[in-house]
C-alpha cells in the first residue's frame, strides 16, 4: 500500500523531486519494489520519534484533540478533515515540522 502511495505521489507534478521521511515501520519496507525516481527516502533510527516530522504533526493535532467525546468514528473523522482544512496552512505545518536536523 505504501508503495502504491509513493507511486501516486510521483505522478504529481513529476518534475518535482519530492523527499519523505519514513521510520522503520513495516509497511516501509521495499524488498521487491523500486523507488520511484522523483522521490528520495530518509529513514530515521528506530525509536527517534522526535525526527518524525507527522510525529510532531500529530503532536500539535493532539492539543485540540484530547479530553473530547465523539458519538461515532465518522465524527472523529470530520472533526479531523475540519481542523486539518481550517488550522493545519503551510506556513504553519512548516513551522512545526522543521528540524535543525534536515
Amino acid at each position: 500500500m505504501f508503495y502504491k502511495y509513493l507511486e501516486r505521489f510521483s505522478q504529481y507534478k513529476p518534475t518535482e523531486l519530492k523527499i519523505v521521511v519514513i521510520d522503520s515501520a513495516g509497511f516501509h519496507s521495499f524488498k521487491h519494489c523500486t523507488t520511484p525516481e522523483n522521490i528520495r527516502l530518509i529513514r530515521i533510527p528506530p525509536y527517534m520519534q522526535e525526527l518524525n516530522p507527522s510525529e510532531k504533526i500529530w503532536q500539535y493535532i493532539k492539543q485540540y484533540y484530547k479530553n473530547k467525546v465523539f458519538a461515532t468514528l465518522d465524527a472523529v473523522k470530520q472533526w479531523r478533515h475540519k481542523f486539518t482544512e481550517n488550522k493545519l496552512k503551510k506556513k504553519l505545518v512548516k513551522s512545526i515540522t522543521q528540524n535543525a536536523f534536515f
